[in-house]
């Protein structure tokens, strides 16, 4: 056999056994992707291996073929370059050379804490339950709907958004298994669920157009798949499934590439974003990807760079010995939405020190913005404990903390749960000192508890809290149907708006009544109310009840 037509022999094999290992494992063409030169020196075995077999089998001596000198040359360099690439790569790229780099792959603007988080009532703008909690939540609601839960289930990660001004959890459904896909890929996945975490509820929506690109869908129809043929190249890192304000769904795809030398500190330089129900998609830079999308980063890498930046700023050495300054974020991380966005959050201590915070940074998972608050305090898993305490004759477990503003006092707000991971009461705990726990059903049982624990300590005069809001003198009442409801924060406090089917808008805010919470679309309820300057059309609502209709005598 000619020596031109077993390296072509050699290439056919190589060829469609790394076609079908692309195909399988889809890995990012791209010279800055690890996986791409591991990927590289297996195809280089393969190349080596076929042409030397060729060649035992042309001789007929196996053995003579792969003990050669030049033979065994040449796959030794066939597979060594990569793996020497991959090795001076990741030399070049450590944080032993490049220290101060990594340190300064962020910028973190010191911030004070009541500047940007004001006192609010009630708590609508974090994620207080967390995913297991959500999850539980939603496939109770998936249950419900016998049609849809015999071919589909819901999806195993919930995604933490804002949406239309509030943090909700989403996750579309998943095809059960390969022959659900099969048999129900003509169809679609026809819909998601969305939890409330604020007030412990969920939905389930059904689209209006189906989606075709999930993870659960098999060949082209897969998600991953369907995203590698469109974009080869890029190195994707974090997938997110959110909806638009319209309630439309798409993938947010984060692109990586590193930031130092050819593999170090992998960060987001562009989005994808991905709409699974035509498979349309749209390439952004970083800077300008939509507003209306919450999650490029993860907390994870937002807490890896600020670690980066909090251990590295004196050197490699002194994060390894000396640990001069040296701090770090805590173990896990929250959600709080300011504004549009969704921020992650989550305390910072010193490394010497695993008992109590010098601070909290909070960080854009939009932008990768960060800021930091130096509140000192104890540590978010010291705060769980002694929420867990207060109630340990239960046996319910703490969720992971936020961070508030409750009578000018920072503050952690969890939820504690039951072995089933529902949510049974509320809990807030002094950041300063921890020993002050109050916990309540609702939020603001809790709040009200608190906030006397506060007093009975000193620590706040009853002069000093916010006025209670009055009750207007020239009140009304009528009957209406609720046509749509909103929720907007406004100065610092969080306000829900409902459209009466009589054309009037009633706002109140949730601090003053917390049922409000309760109301849906297409309830009749009995109000109490106010006129407003202003506006003819605006309302200040009082109260409300249920309306019961009065039995015919």
């Amino acid at each position: 056999m000619k020596k031109s037509i077993r390296i072509l022999i050699s290439a056919l094999i190589t060829l469609v056994v790394a076609a079908i290992g692309y195909y399988v494992y889809l890995p990012a063409l791209n010279i800055y992707s690890q996986e791409f030169w591991i990927v590289l020196a297996v195809v280089a075995l393969i190349f080596s291996v076929a042409y030397l077999l060729l060649g035992a089998k042309e001789s007929g001596n196996v053995k003579k073929a792969f003990s050669g000198f030049k033979s065994l040359k040449i796959v030794i360099i066939a597979v060594a370059v990569p793996i020497v690439v991959l090795i001076v790569g990741n030399i070049i790229s450590s944080t032993f050379l490049n220290a101060e780099k990594y340190a300064n792959i962020i910028e973190v603007e010191e911030a004070v804490f009541e500047e940007d988080m004001p006192e609010t009532g009630l708590v609508t703008n974090i994620a207080l339950m967390d995913s297991d909690s959500a999850a539980r939540i939603g496939d109770r609601t998936l249950g419900a709907l016998s049609e849809v839960v015999s071919q589909y289930q819901v999806g195993n990660n919930y995604y933490q958004i804002n949406y239309k001004g509030t943090p909700q959890k989403v996750t579309n459904l998943e095809y059960v298994d390969f022959f659900k896909w099969f048999n129900n890929k003509d169809s679609g996945v026809p819909g998601l669920v969305m939890v409330d975490p604020v007030n412990s509820s969920a939905e389930y929506i059904e689209l209006e157009t189906p989606m075709k690109y999930v993870d659960s869908a098999y060949f082209e129809e897969d998600l991953h798949r369907k995203l590698r043929f469109t974009y080869p190249t890029k190195i994707f890192g974090n997938y997110s499934f959110e909806l638009d304000e319209e309630g439309n769904p798409y993938y947010i795809v984060s692109c990586m590439a590193p930031r130092i030398g050819l593999f170090g500190a992998m960060d987001v330089v562009e989005v994808v974003v991905f709409d699974p129900c035509d498979g349309s998609h749209e390439l952004y830079a970083l800077e300008d990807a939509p507003s209306w999308i919450d999650n490029v980063f993860t907390g994870t890498l937002a807490s890896q760079k600020y670690d980066w930046y909090g251990t590295l700023k004196n050197g490699f050495w002194n994060s390894i010995i000396g640990n001069k300054d040296c701090k770090v974020t805590t173990d896990d991380f929250g959600y709080i939405v300011i504004g549009d966005d969704v921020w992650f959050f989550t305390g910072v201590t010193s490394v010497s020190s695993d008992e109590s915070n010098i601070g909290f940074i909070i960080s854009n998972a939009r932008t990768g913005e960060y800021k930091f608050y130096p509140v000192i305090g104890a540590e978010e898993y010291s705060a769980m404990s002694a929420a867990e305490g207060e109630v340990q004759e239960k046996g319910y477990v703490a969720s992971f903390p936020s961070l508030i503003n409750a009578a000018g006092e920072a503050t952690y707000i969890m939820v504690l749960k039951d072995n089933a991971g529902l949510v049974k009461l509320y809990a807030l705990v002094n950041v300063e000192n921890y020993s002050i726990v109050a916990t309540g059903t609702t939020q603001a049982e809790a709040k009200q508890k608190y906030i006397e624990l506060l007093e009975n300590e000193g620590i706040i005069e009853k002069e000093d809290l916010p006025e209670t809001p009055t009750v207007p003198d020239n009140t009304e009442n009528a009957t209406i149907t609720v046509d749509n409801i909103r929720m907007a924060t406004v100065d610092g406090e969080t306000v829900m708006y409902i459209n009466g089917n009589d054309g009037n808008l009633y706002k109140q805010a949730l601090s003053e009544d917390e049922t409000l919470m309760l109301l849906k679309v297409g309830d009749k309820i009995n109000i109490e109310y106010a006129d407003t300057d202003g506006n003819d059309k605006i309302k200040k609502l009082v109260s409300w009840t249920e309306f019961v209709e009065e039995s015919a005598t």
